[in-house]
């Protein structure tokens, strides 16, 4: 994969029925609310006093994806993600299954809110795959393509104790290798669109080129028809914009619509040379946007890029606002977006990119 691809993975994501010629790829960035039950599954398999074990929680587990699956598909989304209902959070839960990390106990992080921070003890190494369960068992209960989110390497690193190697950048180029290694066991099981999520870019941004090249050993030998994606958010955009472009990857998953869009203006700046997913729908507020006002922030990607290279998307993971303010968040950004595409084809709308 070359830094300067244009994307050619995205018209295998087009339902066959997709009703018009414009087609904006729907999707979400990954996490979305447990239902109180799976959390209430959780604590009796902890609580020695209840015969819940853990086949019970493992059927839990199941029960949940395969319900924001459908939530998901019911929604209308073109490619979609089971929540994360297996995952816990976005470092512990690869550190797991990571040989090196250790865990010492939580770390408090901000007010009352601890996080189980990890220490790579040791040389890290992949032992057996993280994710590919997890995709098996979302393929198979939906006919919709399925995208897979993995923390990043440098988010990995960055986001725990380094107590084994000399720089932090060694100890992300080696998990930047893992991961390669992750995706390679999950193209074979058939995933085509893979989204790397790098927060931790936002809040370092001087070391862009660190993340660049952990994405080209990421990269490495995977298939051309696999799509991948970049998810940052939060920060400073200008001061990884537009270096970003040259990362081999198809889509940035960008932040925007919490900011009202004060940071488009950086992406035109020079050309926007990738695919943009484009943050529509605001995940820090439970006020639930309209679809005209949806419609609006989508058109503001065509600013931007044309609609052949726009992913509609909300900000972030969705999984700390209430169950039904999510699904109804991802419905109208659906609605939003099929009728865009209608008003594309009919040629009532000729912002930006959209005229030409």
């Amino acid at each position: 994969m070359t830094a300067n691809l244009l994307s050619d993975t995205r018209e295998q994501f087009r339902p066959e029925d997709h009703p018009t010629d414009h087609f904006l790829l729907t999707t979400v960035v990954g996490s979305y609310p447990k239902p109180k039950w799976l959390n209430r599954a959780k604590e009796l398999k902890e609580d020695e006093d209840h015969g819940f074990d853990e086949e019970d929680l493992d059927e839990a587990l199941d029960d949940a994806a395969r319900l924001i699956t459908n939530e998901h598909v019911r929604a209308g989304l073109d490619a979609v993600v089971d929540g994360e209902m297996r995952r816990n959070e976005m470092v512990e839960y690869f550190a797991h299954r990571i040989d090196g990390y250790e865990f010492n106990g939580p770390v408090k992080v901000w007010g009352h809110n601890y996080f189980d921070k990890p220490s790579v003890a040791d040389e890290v190494e992949y032992d057996e795959p993280w994710l590919v369960d997890e995709f098996e068992f979302t393929t198979g209960v939906t006919n919709r393509p399925v995208k897979v989110p993995i923390t990043g390497p440098y988010t990995l690193a960055s986001w725990s104790f380094n107590e084994h190697y000399e720089t932090e950048e060694e100890l992300a180029y080696e998990l930047a290798d893992l991961v390669n290694e992750e995706i390679e066991k999950l193209v074979e099981a058939g995933a085509r669109y893979i989204q790397i999520d790098e927060p931790a870019l936002a809040t370092t941004p001087d070391d862009h080129a660190i993340v660049g090249e952990c994405l080209e050993h990421i990269a490495d030998g995977i298939p051309e028809n696999v799509r991948l994606g970049l998810h940052v958010c939060y920060g400073d955009y200008s001061r990884i914009y537009p270096e970003i472009l040259d990362m081999p990857v198809h889509e940035y998953d960008l932040e925007l619509a919490n900011g009202d869009y004060d940071q488009l203006g950086v992406f035109k700046e020079h050309e926007f040379t990738k695919d943009l997913a484009l943050g529509v729908v605001d995940v820090h507020t439970t006020d639930v946007e309209p679809v005209e006002e949806i419609k609006e922030n989508i058109k503001k990607g065509f600013e931007v890029v044309p609609p052949e290279r726009l992913t509609v998307s909300p900000d972030c993971g969705v999984k700390l606002l209430p169950r039904e303010v999510a699904y109804q968040k991802m419905e109208n950004m659906v609605q939003a977006a099929r009728e865009v595409e209608a008003e594309l084809d009919s040629r009532e709308i000729t912002v930006g990119y959209a005229g030409e």
